[in-house]
């Protein structure tokens, strides 16, 4: 799809919204600020309208307000996406930049997309003039290699699972805002492939959201109800007491957790003796193992090896190293 764009005055709030990002690169001196309020166009292009065409001179710098840009060649009859931008990020020609020749890719709207433009006639001449101007260009260019560099690195030797990850963590949001044929040619991935993807990481966010809900119900139980301190307590005891069959906590524990049901509710023991610990009238009337014995242990040598092994000392260490500081 192919329309006349039409340039228009652009307002000073949008203006000055792009030159506090600039600024942020480095301060622009009020010279130059009033140079870009005076050049900077607007223009607004509608959904698969084309920005600037392959073979032709890109004669604007743009700056993408709202919406979303992606950047296309053609190889062998295959349209292939070489990057996808959306608000907030620069776009222009990469192989013709600042119109210093034709340019070997197209761009078109993704959605309906609001830009400012600047003339690359007027760019340049700015460039000759203020020194800062090139400086955050630069940091720029360089942001945008860095990251066109790691894309590359990881669409050569990342699986689908591993590509899908990068895009999902560097494009936060996109893969629900942008159509996933577009991102699996960024990605040089089978449309399929990255849809197939996508549902077993949705099947695997919603087993992490279940596994969380019941994760807290457990910790609030416990917390509530010191069942820890039971010395006969089992994981089947446990999953009954909180509704859930031992399956599902036995995944809960060693899937979200990440610890065995005996380490966990050591873990809740060693804890609470420690508390103990820490308190002198207590320690005044208890020993350690009468401690131990209270906390759910049902015997000496369980506590002081379940002790060690999370708390990387003894209990009586842990106690000398307490009145220690104290003192």
């Amino acid at each position: 799809m192919s329309a006349e764009i039409e340039y228009v005055s652009s307002n000073k709030k949008d203006i000055r919204y792009v030159l506090d990002l600039m600024a942020g690169v480095h301060p622009i001196n009020p010279v130059l600020a009033e140079e870009l309020e005076n050049h900077i166009k607007a223009l607004s292009i509608k959904k698969d309208q084309i920005l600037f065409k392959e073979n032709e001179v890109c004669q604007y710098m743009y700056f993408i307000k709202k919406g979303a840009l992606m950047g296309c060649t053609t190889h062998k009859k295959r349209k292939i996406t070489t990057y996808i931008s959306v608000e907030n990020e620069f776009v222009s020609s990469i192989s013709g930049l600042h119109g210093s020749a034709q340019s070997q890719e197209h761009v078109v709207a993704v959605e309906d997309t609001d830009l400012l433009a600047i003339h690359n006639h007027e760019l340049n001449r700015l460039f000759l003039h203020h020194a800062e101007l090139n400086y955050i260009f630069r940091v720029i260019l360089e942001k945008y290699y860095k990251d066109a560099q790691q894309r590359s690195h990881i669409i050569r030797v990342g699986n689908a699972k591993e590509l899908y990850l990068y895009f999902a963590q560097t494009n936060p949001g996109y893969l629900d805002r942008l159509p996933l044929e577009l991102i699996a040619s960024l990605l040089n991935v089978k449309a399929s492939t990255l849809v197939s993807v996508k549902k077993n990481f949705a099947v695997q966010e919603c087993r992490n959201k279940e596994l969380a809900g019941w994760s807290e119900k457990l910790e609030k139980h416990m917390a509530t109800n010191q069942s820890y301190r039971d010395k006969g307590i089992r994981l089947y005891s446990l999953a009954e007491e909180i509704g859930l069959s031992s399956h599902k906590l036995s995944i809960v524990l060693n899937s979200y957790i990440n610890k065995s049901f005996i380490d966990y509710i050591n873990q809740y023991r060693v804890n609470w003796i420690k508390e103990s610990i820490r308190n002198p009238e207590i320690m005044q009337n208890f020993t350690l193992e009468a401690l131990a014995y209270s906390a759910g242990f049902s015997s000496r040598s369980a506590f002081y090896s379940a002790f060690k092994k999370l708390v990387g000392m003894s209990p009586v260490e842990y106690s000398k190293n307490m009145f220690g500081e104290k003192r």
